[in-house]
């Protein structure tokens, strides 16, 4: 490995040096590993029941779960992805910083408000509400499960990337290694603490991102003098490209990539309001007011956080170059923690790294803790064991496939490697918005909506947007794909979500008006009270 590097340049053999004392890295890593289970530990010494293990006990303040929520939304793909979609695409890979906060905006006006107010754990809870409980359970436990696999992957990708850099590791085995031990982290952190102790991980993790982020992003300002102009004058210098600063270094090349961008962007801000792990924290307050409070609050860090990734983007571009960033162990996705080690050596790579890192930690529990719940509270209980099932054995189901969930991510994290991880991500928000969003809408917003149109639009969009990614240039046919030697793609787009999401629209349209049978319209007038007064979603929480 150092043969590679030091032909590179004298400043990258330098970093190879530094890079290769991991034990400050690992030791700063794993102080912050011990802090939080200790702290998983003290709260799970207050989870005894379901509506614990998977609301929290709904005790969570407004300004907590904002600040969760900001921790579930910021995973390490906007952090590392984004910063190195910009060092090396410019302004057109910022599109992913402004799709990721617009879809906070769809999220908010739309739904959180309501769902909250009907929902008891799942996404399925409020689907099923009006609606014939065990087909729609079954398709949105799939569509769940499906949605958490491609988010898992992309985390799990991610973790490779950065533990490669981290400790100098280039082999795949090694990296196959290191996600292993992320994994089985993971599952240890979920089961022993449930939503409660995770989301008080995401509340440390968040506040430690954004002020990270932070730190960096005036450090770099300070160096350019506050001033703006000059630090993207700066980038445009290092790249030797003026065009950095333009629109369409990446998506204005052709026909197919101008198509490219609306999919992706239709993908990212239609995405986030069908991510199951997102809305689940809407069930964690106690009141309607303080949901409104925690999205006010998380918009706000999420917001910064994607203004300071401007700047760190083009201050990776100006002070490492696009070369450098992509010869380096785990490429585009290493841009981040190289600029903090540009910037305060060893010492704050380690800890950029370190907060990188629970980002995943945080992030993949999170998503395992909705995919647990999914599994043991929509299939189990409501559809094997038709609803009359004990908590203590669902709480087990569920704690049976985190373990389960966690094997499954393991496995296809080693298959994902090197892949770029923010585009990861964006495929799971195109499967989000194509399989969850448009029900999701339609049971909140139209009274004629029925059980056949919710079916028919969940799976129609689980499977058009899963199959056209199979059959698009991601998966074969370029050499950046999963499988570069093979060829079978015959969809031209990276991304399904111009296609997807109006299909999937369309066909819970056809669903619903082809269906003779309409559903019960004392609970559907229950709901729509429900949801906008939020009365009686108070008998769902247990005191």
């Amino acid at each position: 490995m150092h043969h590679q590097l030091t032909a590179l340049a004298p400043m990258a053999a330098q970093a190879t040096e530094t890079v290769g004392t991991p034990w400050i890295n690992i030791s700063i890593f794993g102080a912050f590993v011990v802090v939080t289970m200790v702290i998983v530990l003290r709260a799970s010494k207050s989870t005894s029941t379901a509506a614990d293990y998977y609301a929290g006990g709904r005790g969570f303040s407004g300004t907590q779960n904002g600040l969760a929520i900001a921790g579930d939304y910021l995973s390490a793909a906007s952090f590392l992805g984004i910063v190195g979609a910009i060092a090396v695409q410019g302004y057109d890979g910022f599109l992913y910083s402004i799709g990721f906060l617009v879809a906070w905006l769809v999220a908010l006006l739309l739904i959180a408000e309501l769902l909250r107010n009907t929902g008891k754990f799942t996404m399925a809870d409020v689907l099923s509400f009006r609606l014939r409980q065990r087909p729609v359970r079954v398709a949105a436990s799939i569509s769940t499960l499906a949605v958490s696999a491609f988010y898992l992957l992309a985390q799990m990708a991610g973790a490779g990337a950065l533990v490669s850099l981290l400790l100098g590791i280039s082999s795949k085995a090694g990296q196959s290694l290191v996600i292993v031990v992320v994994g089985v982290l993971m599952i240890v952190y979920v089961l022993v603490g449930g939503m409660k102790g995770t989301t008080y991980v995401q509340i440390i993790k968040a506040v430690l991102l954004v002020s990270g982020v932070a730190v960096m992003t005036v450090w770099i300002m300070a160096l350019y003098g506050f001033n703006l102009s000059s630090l993207l004058g700066d980038a445009v210098a290092t790249s030797g490209n003026p065009a950095m600063l333009e629109p369409g270094l990446k998506y204005g090349v052709s026909e197919t990539s101008k198509l490219d961008f609306i999919s992706l962007g239709l993908a990212l801000v239609f995405g986030a309001a069908g991510l199951p792990h997102v809305l689940m924290r809407f069930y964690t307050v106690p009141t309607a007011k303080e949901a409104r409070k925690s999205v006010v609050w998380a918009i706000a860090l999420i917001g910064l956080f994607y203004l300071f990734t401007l700047v760190l983007g083009f201050g990776a571009a100006a002070m490492i170059g696009a070369e450098r960033i992509a010869a380096a162990p785990g490429g585009v996705n290493s841009a981040a923690p190289l600029l903090a080690f540009e910037l305060g050596g060893s010492l704050l790579m380690g800890v950029i790294a370190a907060v990188a890192f629970a980002t995943i930690l945080a992030v993949v529990a999170g998503l395992a803790i909705t995919a647990s719940a999914s599994f043991a509270h929509d299939i189990y209980t409501s559809v094997i064991k038709k609803g009359d099932s004990d908590p203590r054995q669902e709480l087990k189901v569920a704690k049976i496939t985190v373990v389960i969930i966690g094997l499954v991510s393991i496995a296809g994290g080693i298959g994902a490697q090197g892949q770029n991880v923010a585009f990861l991500v964006a495929l799971a928000f195109a499967v989000a918005a194509s399989a969850n969003l448009p029900t999701i809408l339609y049971s909140l917003y139209w009274k004629r909506f029925t059980t056949r149109g919710a079916v028919w639009s969940m799976y129609g969009g689980l499977f058009i947007s899963v199959g056209l990614i199979i059959f698009s240039p991601v998966m074969s046919g370029t050499e950046t794909s999963m499988i570069p030697g093979a060829d079978f793609a015959w969809f031209p787009l990276q991304n399904p979500g111009i296609v997807s999401i109006p299909a999937s629209f369309l066909l819970g349209f056809i669903g619903s008006m082809t269906e003779r049978r309409l559903e019960d319209p004392i609970k559907q007038s229950e709901m729509e009270v429900r949801s906008l007064t939020g009365v009686g979603a108070e008998k769902a929480i247990s005191h």
